[in-house]
């Protein structure tokens, strides 16, 4: 079975093409941790690997290097997703062209000049207004009489249209916008809605209404830029530089760069919610280092030599639906979407989560470490998809059963209190 690392920077609409898929499938994919936008992919390491530089990228466990997204999603995707004839494929593969040819381009020259991460220009949305709705308009005659883009059943067609959609639905589709598009809404709503997309997107919120223009400090600069140019060319006007001396200072062209990430990247930084905390001589980063490398006999002990229990808590995390649970894997995709979506919670917080049991009988509870004595998750709008599925019980750190549990979830090792006997574990770190 497909398996392996996926590089890329939170909430990347491409990366969720492969992530929904590997749901559907069973893959196990690990989201790279220390990946910075900006700064990862242009290391040399990385370029050895992906000459573009570009996310997302996929490293398979056997060593092969997969970019673009439709092609990571199509690796990690089951026979259903990819087509089950040469008819069906062919025109998944269409689909899949007329999502990044006819709504991307268009999608971004609407929404992202709305967000202010890209030069506002109102004849330029007016044109991407109108290539939308074209789109959609296609889009809505198709599936008139269809439920899915192919076949009777969903496929990959569906996953990577509707995960090009998402910022127009989520930013600029409201309902009035939405009302000419009813057999696209019908059928937008039913791929977000599945478990599998849920894992990983969480609740999809529809647009209420259509953002207002938001013009960020590096708008303000391009503007302030124009000015200086204009007064440039009148004393310069006179002037004609030389053809070699132009040449010479000519800048390098600039890598191309996919519109989606560069804008995402430019997305001022969100204030670090620890960052009002008290210091703590308890170095959670070189602990999650230990851990990783050395057995559980050494990593456990140095944790509680290590820990600081006034300026961090320990927990325990129950599942409250676990005779909901069903297959194995489906209970381990339920707790990579929730890592996945507590992305940026990494740098405050370690834990480990257990499935104990086997298909059909299986139940879901963890330790967890964060900093702070309150629960964690309040801190944050970004981190609270998911916590209220769980029930959260705070630990004594100096009681012999809080020390039990932590070397219980910490090694992988007992049952839960059925009696169930671990199967499998996943670290957040």
């Amino acid at each position: 079975m497909a398996s392996g690392t996926l590089y890329t920077y939170p909430e990347n609409f491409r990366a969720y093409k492969a992530l929904i898929a590997a749901q559907f499938s069973g893959v196990q994919i690990k989201i790279a941790e220390d990946f910075v936008f900006g700064q990862t992919n242009k290391t040399e390491a990385f370029l050895k690997k992906f000459p573009l530089g570009k996310v997302p990228a996929f490293e398979t466990d056997d060593g092969k290097y997969i970019t673009e997204s439709n092609a990571i999603a199509y690796y990690v995707a089951n026979e259903q997703l990819r087509g089950k004839s040469d008819v069906e494929r062919a025109l998944i593969l269409q689909w899949l062209g007329f999502a990044d040819s006819e709504i991307l381009p268009a999608s971004c020259a609407w929404v992202f000049p709305l967000l202010g991460i890209m030069s506002y220009n109102k004849q330029t949305i007016e044109h991407a207004k109108e290539d939308v709705y074209k789109a959609l308009t296609t889009l809505n005659s198709h599936l008139l009489t269809r439920t899915y883009l192919v076949g009777e059943r969903l496929t990959l067609a569906d996953i990577c249209v509707a995960m090009t959609l998402l910022h127009l639905y989520q930013y600029v589709l409201d309902p009035e916008q939405r009302k000419s598009y009813q057999n696209v809404n019908r059928w937008f709503q039913t791929i977000i809605c599945q478990p599998q997309s849920i894992a990983v997107i969480g609740d999809f919120k529809l647009a209420d209404k259509i953002i207002e223009y938001q013009p960020k400090k590096t708008s303000d600069n391009v503007a302030k830029g124009a000015k200086k140019d204009k007064k440039k060319e009148v004393k310069e006007s006179k002037k004609e530089p030389p053809k070699t001396a132009e040449k010479a200072s000519a800048p390098e062209a600039e890598e191309e760069t996919d519109a989606t990430e560069e804008a995402l990247a430019s997305e001022p930084k969100k204030k670090n919610p620890f960052a009002s905390m008290p210091k703590s001589h308890f170095d959670l980063d070189d602990f999650k280092r230990y851990y990783s490398n050395e057995d559980e006999s050494k990593s456990i002990p140095y944790f509680w030599q290590k820990f600081d229990p006034e300026n961090y808590s320990v927990w325990l995390s129950e599942y409250k639906y676990n005779n909901e649970l069903t297959k194995v894997f489906m209970s381990c995709n339920l707790i990579s979407g929730m890592y996945q979506r507590l992305d940026s919670l990494r740098k405050g917080a370690f834990a480990s989560a257990c499935i104990f049991g086997e298909d059909n009988n299986n139940t879901i509870s963890g330790i967890w470490i964060w900093r702070g004595q309150d629960l964690v998750f309040t801190l944050s709008p970004d981190w609270q998809v998911d916590y209220e599925s769980y029930n959260w019980t705070k630990l004594d750190p100096s009681k012999e059963e809080t020390k039990k549990l932590v070397e219980q979830y910490l090694s992988w090792t007992g049952t839960d209190k059925e009696g169930r006997k671990f199967n499998q574990g996943k670290v957040f770190k």
